[in-house]
C-alpha cells in the first residue's frame, strides 16, 4: 500500500498558506479600563479611530453586573432601584382624589344612563 501525503492534514480550515507568519491584518484599536464600586477592573477595546463622545462613560461590569466606570478613584454609584408599582399607584400619581372622585360619579352617571335607570 502506497503512503500518498494528505497536505491538509492536520490543518485548520482557512489557515492559508503553511508557515504563514501573518494571520490577517489587525485594525488599530485603543483600550479603555473601567472599575466598578468593588475595584474590580475590566478593560474593552474600541477601534482607534473612534471618537471620545462615542466610547461609553459607563458599562455594566461583566463578573460583578455594577456599573462600571473610567475613573478608578471615583467608580459610579448603584442605581437606586424603585419598588414595583401597580397601575393603580400610577392613576394615583396622576389624579387628585377630586378629580378621581369626578371620574368615578360621571361613569356611574353613563352607566345609569345605558341602564335606563
Amino acid at each position: 500500500m502506497a503512503t500518498g501525503g494528505n497536505a491538509i492534514r492536520g490543518t485548520r480550515v482557512g489557515s492559508g498558506p503553511m508557515g504563514e507568519q501573518d494571520h490577517g491584518y489587525h485594525a488599530d484599536r485603543i483600550a479603555v479600563t473601567y472599575w466598578d464600586g468593588l475595584g474590580n477592573e475590566t478593560v474593552r477595546y474600541f477601534a482607534a479611530g473612534l471618537p471620545e463622545e462615542e466610547i461609553p462613560e459607563i458599562i455594566d461590569h461583566p463578573q460583578s453586573g455594577l456599573p462600571a466606570g473610567r475613573d478608578k478613584d471615583n467608580p459610579p454609584a448603584v442605581a437606586k432601584t424603585e419598588p414595583y408599582k401597580t397601575h393603580l399607584a400610577y392613576v394615583k400619581e396622576r389624579r387628585t382624589d377630586e378629580e378621581a372622585v369626578q371620574l368615578l360619579e360621571d361613569a356611574l352617571t353613563q352607566l345609569r344612563e345605558r341602564r335606563g335607570q
